[in-house]
């Protein structure tokens, strides 16, 4: 019966972004790390993004931030599978200096047809770096849009952003984040990671007290792997899918970083901090109306680098102080929903 599902949709992609066929709808929900999308014009709040400008130590000018967003906008162009031809409907980012980055960016032409909208807050970290939200708003509806500070940490870090809206019917939440590094060491820090996941579940809580059918989506840079802590026992996200409960989290990508696929390396280690967790009444729904398709990693070829010890590594702008005028530090990541829509009589 699935294997019919997905090949209706595919067959019926051609319609448009959300794919339609014998009551079907298909979105696409991704999440990308920019990897510093600094524009160049310096900040005078403590100096958090010198590096980044042009008598920076990256000498960061206009020339390096055009390529910047041209690379980045060519990267998202490329997120379109053949059941979303149009690209996702959602798509999470972190690292991002301030809104205007994320408008230069929208524009840009790889992507400007796409008409995304953009949900932005300036968070106090100390990186001078925030989360934000790009969305379809043809099939994404927002309703509201909440900032979550981290206050468990004896440092400045990123906001949660939890954005409530409309998608193929169904209302959602959708919680992005950045948790804090693992500077210091993973165990170390990874108390941090866990007040983090606190606060997401906190963020969830709320949202299922005031509407119980909610979907929930927890994404982002969690800088921590799918059987680390703060995800598999904070979060409790499951590696199965079977028998996680409406207010419960699957994991999609757990097994994935099992067969060996990452979303950046690290001392000749993968690691895959860019994740996509789902509430259970989005998977486990007892009329079967949603289904989750393969969780996809978009580790595209030219997305890799191809010299010496990097090789096969995701290109990033820097790497060891040289400009390589590449993506980012990490691999996009995506998930794609499918949703059984009744008829109307």
């Amino acid at each position: 019966m699935f294997k019919k599902l997905i090949l209706a949709v595919i067959v019926a992609a051609t319609c448009g972004l959300t794919a339609v066929a014998q009551g079907m709808q298909a979105a696409g929900i991704a999440f990308y790390n920019l990897e510093n999308l600094f524009d160049t014009i310096p900040n005078n709040d403590l100096g958090r993004d010198l590096e980044y400008t042009p008598g920076g130590k990256n000498q960061w000018d206009s020339r390096k931030y055009a390529n910047k967003l041209h690379n980045l906008a060519y990267a998202i162009s490329q997120l379109p599978t053949k059941m979303t031809p149009r690209g996702p409907v959602i798509i999470g980012v972190s690292e991002v200096e301030n809104r205007t980055v994320l408008e230069d960016l929208v524009k840009q032409p790889e992507i400007a047809a796409w008409n995304l909208q953009i949900c932005h807050h300036d968070s106090p970290d100390r990186r001078g770096i925030d989360v934000g939200l790009l969305y379809n708003p043809k099939y994404f509806k927002v309703e509201n849009v909440t900032n979550h500070r981290l206050t468990a940490v004896p440092f400045a870090t990123r906001d949660q952003m939890c954005v409530v809206g409309s998608l193929l019917g169904q209302r959602i939440g959708i919680i992005v984040n950045h948790w804090p590094s693992r500077l210091g060491g993973q165990e170390q820090s990874s108390p941090n990671r866990e007040a983090a996941a606190e606060l997401c579940l906190e963020i969830a809580d709320s949202l299922w007290k005031t509407d119980p059918a909610m979907g929930v989506i927890i994404m982002g840079d969690l800088n921590d792997d799918p059987m680390d802590k703060s995800c598999a026992k904070i979060l409790g996200a499951k590696k199965d899918a079977k028998g996680v409960g409406e207010h419960q989290f699957y994991n999609p990508f757990w097994k994935m970083l099992d067969d060996g696929i990452g979303t950046l390396a690290y001392k000749s280690s993968w690691n895959l901090f860019d994740q996509i967790i789902l509430s259970g009444n989005l998977v486990n729904t007892t009329d079967n109306r949603w289904h989750i398709q393969r969780p996809i990693v978009h580790n595209h070829d030219f997305l890799r680098d191809t010299e010496g010890t990097r090789q096969g590594y995701p290109l990033r702008t820097f790497a060891s102080g040289a400009y390589l005028n590449g993506y980012s530090d990490h691999f996009p990541t995506e998930v794609i929903l499918i949703r059984r829509v009744e008829k109307k009589k």
